[in-house]
């Protein structure tokens, strides 16, 4: 009996990695409030998620405030950039569906923009993990995540799939999450260790060790 108790046991491991995941979720519940922040808090957030899932990480709260600094300024901008595009989807479907008047005409606009928003949202996915993972400028930030989306459709659909299969139980039904319990407790630092396992994977094929294999 001791030994299930013991500090390096399964058990004890499992506790710890799930305190760890609930201690990362109060972090960027904390650091996403002013909403400005929100892009160095997903920034941070995949960082420190995936050095959980690596098992690189030294202390939560020292691996994300040091990622959060950090990557500040240009997951800031990357912010306002992705916010930038997405009032233009928003714009251009409004647009489409409340000026266009021919039938024809808005179908093929509504498909264009449905491809789009499809590429987008793949692009999307993997911004704030690759800005996490690797330093490189904010035009090659964007470019890059867009590539590693299209290389890597099913990593994407997974994430992506992941993610909206929670928000909709979530929103459907609420008393499976505790009626938000879920994601102020463990849901976003939940969700994020997840994606990263799919994240470091995809990630290392394009690291200097991996290029050198």
């Amino acid at each position: 009996m001791p030994g299930i108790f013991a500090a390096d046991s399964a058990l004890m491991r499992t506790l710890t990695r799930i305190a760890d995941v609930m201690i990362l979720n109060f972090l960027f519940i904390v650091t996403s409030l002013p909403l400005v922040t929100i892009g160095a808090s997903l920034t941070a957030l995949n960082a420190t998620a995936m050095r959980i899932v690596a098992g690189t990480d030294h202390s939560v709260t020292r691996d994300y405030f040091t990622a959060f600094r950090r990557d500040f300024r240009q997951a800031t901008a990357i912010a306002l950039i992705l916010l930038a595009v997405g009032g233009a989807f928003a714009a251009w479907y409004f647009v489409v569906t409340q000026l266009v008047s021919d039938a024809v005409l808005q179908f093929l606009l509504l498909g264009g923009w449905f491809v789009l928003l499809f590429i987008a949202a793949t692009s999307v996915l993997f911004v704030f993990p690759y800005l996490a993972t690797f330093d490189d400028s904010t035009r090659d930030v964007l470019r890059n995540a867009r590539l590693i989306g299209l290389r890597h459709p099913l990593a994407a659909l997974a994430v992506l799939a992941i993610t909206v299969l929670v928000i909709v139980v979530s929103v459907f039904s609420p008393q499976v999450t505790g009626y938000g319990l879920f994601w102020l407790l463990i849901g976003f630092g939940g969700l994020a260790v997840v994606h990263a396992v799919v994240f470091t994977r995809v990630f290392a094929r394009y690291t200097p060790a991996a290029g050198a294999a």
